[in-house]
């Protein structure tokens, strides 16, 4: 899970980040990231020349730029805090993922500069017009630059740290256990999870027509794949092989032309039939995952093997094949 921190300066984002980092959170900080950028150029690290920085990337490479190298940083099976988020389009576009939470950090102003005060860093304001002049310049009006105020906004969780830090760890606890689990990415249900894999199974296609990917399952186990392709041991037909498709891709024939040269590849789900067979799998009673709707050659191959579904991705323009599988009590779903 990803937890994102946002707020105006002296509200505690760095007390919310390493009460995170006690619980095991890598901190990944968007204000590191202009650091090392300052750093490159050899400019000195002040507050002025890392909004300056944050800006100009954003304008040359779009608004979205600090949160896709942010996510650079991220490995499967972590946790961590992306700390210093200022713009709302970064935001969305980490909002869209399943597994994180936009947080902001809230104080009260006197408090946030009580804080400042104490940090005493370089540029940090001395007095509440500076305070709040430093929040006004980070709430600009230019979407190509920070809106710290659009982004507070759109948080779905907001820690009013106005107290010690033993009750800001009480809060960050109960904001972890109340998300912890919703964050989590959801499981494909199981026909989306098969479809997913035919898609997989059609990379493997030799066929210059259009790649398609096929399997059959049984109490939701593989018992074989397939896609389109020359026979086995026959050169592909992107050695030449199939004269059909030769022709067709050299412009000399229509695409639905099947009369003038005879195409010698055999479909996905004749494919994954065989390959059953080959395997002594039996198929009655089994489902098929392809990503068209059988023509009529492969629904009467799915007929006789006695599969009782067939679940495609995308209809392919075979009425004959269709009607064939309704006739024969073969279940034909279209997967949404």
């Amino acid at each position: 899970m990803i937890i994102g921190i946002t707020g105006l300066d002296g509200s505690g984002k760095n007390m919310v980040t390493e009460s995170l980092g006690q619980n095991g959170f890598i901190r990944v900080s968007f204000s590191d990231i202009l650091r090392e950028e300052l750093i490159k150029k050899n400019l000195k690290i002040t507050k002025e020349n890392l909004i300056e920085t944050g800006n100009n990337l954003r304008i040359k490479y779009g608004r979205k730029i600090l949160a896709r190298l942010a996510l650079q940083k991220v490995e499967d099976g972590e946790n961590y805090v992306f700390t210093s988020i200022r713009n709302p389009l970064e935001a969305e576009f980490l909002m869209s993922r399943h597994d994180f939470l936009l947080v902001n950090v809230t104080a009260p102003e006197k408090i946030r500069l009580k804080r400042l005060q104490i940090r005493k860093s370089a540029g940090d304001p001395e007095t509440l017009k500076e305070l709040r002049k430093q929040d006004k310049h980070e709430s600009s009006q230019d979407s190509k630059k920070q809106q710290l105020h659009k982004v507070t906004k759109i948080a779905k969780v907001t820690i009013n740290n106005d107290s010690s830090l033993e009750k800001l760890q009480l809060k960050v606890n109960q904001m972890l256990k109340d998300w912890m689990y919703k964050l989590q990415d959801p499981r494909p249900d199981w026909d989306h999870y098969f479809m997913e894999i035919a898609e997989t199974v059609k990379s493997r296609s030799s066929c210059m027509s259009p790649k398609k990917g096929a399997l059959i399952v049984k109490d939701k186990q593989i018992l074989s794949t397939g896609y389109n392709g020359t026979p086995r041991k026959v050169s592909h037909c992107t050695a030449g092989s199939c004269e059909r498709c030769s022709l067709r891709h050299s412009g000399k024939i229509k695409s639905a032309d099947y009369t003038s040269a005879i195409c010698i590849c055999a479909h996905a789900e004749e494919n994954a039939v065989v390959q059953a067979a080959n395997t002594g799998a039996s198929t009655k009673g089994a489902t098929i995952y392809t990503t068209f709707t059988p023509c009529n050659m492969c629904a009467r191959m799915i007929i006789n093997a006695g599969i009782k579904e067939v679940i495609a991705k995308v209809k392919y323009p075979d009425d004959v094949g269709t009607k064939l599988l309704k006739e024969a009590g073969v279940k034909l779903r279209v997967l949404k």
